[in-house]
């Protein structure tokens, strides 16, 4: 678990999944446009939602819960049934999607954060932040602790979550863009003081860094599905505001780079950070880790050396499941200690 494993030279994956990964490359090149916007027209005739359930599907329930309409701010509620009265961490989870894309109703996240929910057990929070390049930075890290703080209001736990959800063991999780956000708004929830609400563990999937001098494993793994230099430049132009000049070692992207914020100060929660061999941004990955131990912070390197970025989202692939296992192995290391 602490070591980078050797990758295999070549991406072996099914058919299946070559397909869905040649139709989102292409799908990609057209909904962004070159002058940074999203061809919203076109992603709502693939943007497939899925409602939420009152009644158990493979035994988790869900529904949806609004914290701001003027800015249309909510999270999805996953609950498994069969812990009805068991004290339950909360998870709040943030969506991959290059920060333009996606939602907690997509269906590949319905379905990531029902197993989450099921597998670990945790009550899971899918939280709907605003998408760039409409809403760019700091306003997705802001929607994030916006959620936090509305967990920590106990009228609003009462009415919106179980009962026997334990709002101090808060894991916070996400995924590529979403990872980057996670890493953020725990940051800055170390910063805030909760009446109740504690941060406990963070795991970031793959999580979406850059930096200016481009790594090894940018150069390497140029052309590996999902993420290329073209594409997340890019994302990085979308995301940053306007009126700030910036450059890919602003401590926004580069958390551990040159200008990243001193956290060894700070009460950083234990982190699991996950790695892909076939991921271009495996090397800011494994710096991430390292910067967390060389803070003083408590961290666990999870390395699939056969993978690519975003892979656990294709449920046909064995480590997409054996990701939801490593997870829900933190979670019990973490609790264990409390």
């Amino acid at each position: 678990m602490e070591s980078a494993a050797k990758s295999p030279k070549s991406l072996s994956l099914p058919w299946k999944t070559r397909i869905l990964l040649s139709l989102f490359d292409a799908g990609i090149d057209l909904l962004t446009r070159k002058e940074g916007t999203v061809n919203r027209g076109l992603v709502k005739l693939v943007d497939f939602r899925t409602p939420p359930s009152s009644e158990p599907i493979n035994g988790v329930k869900s529904y949806d819960v609004v914290v701001d309409p003027t800015r249309n701010l909510w999270f999805r509620v996953f609950v498994p049934t069969n812990y009805p009265v068991e004290d339950l961490p909360v998870m709040v989870f943030f969506h991959g999607g290059a920060y333009i894309l996606l939602a907690p109703d997509v269906k590949i996240y319905d379905d990531v954060c029902r197993k989450f929910a099921r597998e670990l057990p945790a009550i899971v929070v899918s939280v709907d932040y605003r998408l760039a390049p409409e809403h760019r930075h700091p306003a997705q890290h802001d929607d994030g602790l916006d959620v936090l703080k509305f967990l920590d209001v106990e009228e609003n736990r009462s009415k919106w979550l179980p009962e026997n959800v334990n709002i101090s063991r808060c894991f916070i999780a996400g995924d590529s863009a979403g990872g980057h956000i996670a890493h953020h708004v725990t940051q800055r929830a170390c910063q805030f003081n909760f009446q109740q609400l504690q941060v406990i563990g963070l795991v970031a999937i793959q999580p979406f860094f850059g930096g200016e001098e481009r790594t090894d494993s940018e150069i390497r793994l140029e052309g590996t599905p999902i993420v290329s230099m073209k594409v997340t430049d890019w994302i990085w132009n979308a995301f940053m505001p306007l009126d700030e000049p910036y450059n890919r070692d602003h401590p926004i992207i580069n958390v551990s780079g040159p200008n990243g914020v001193d956290i060894s100060k700070m009460d950083f929660p234990a982190t699991m950070v996950v790695v892909a061999g076939f991921d271009e941004l495996r090397d800011r990955h494994i710096g991430y880790y390292q910067w967390l131990k060389k803070s003083g912070k408590e961290a666990y390197l999870v390395d699939y050396p056969n993978m690519f970025h975003t892979f656990y989202t294709f449920p046909e692939l064995p480590e997409s499941d054996q990701l939801i296992s490593e997870v829900k192995d933190f979670v019990h290391k973490v609790l264990d200690k409390v």
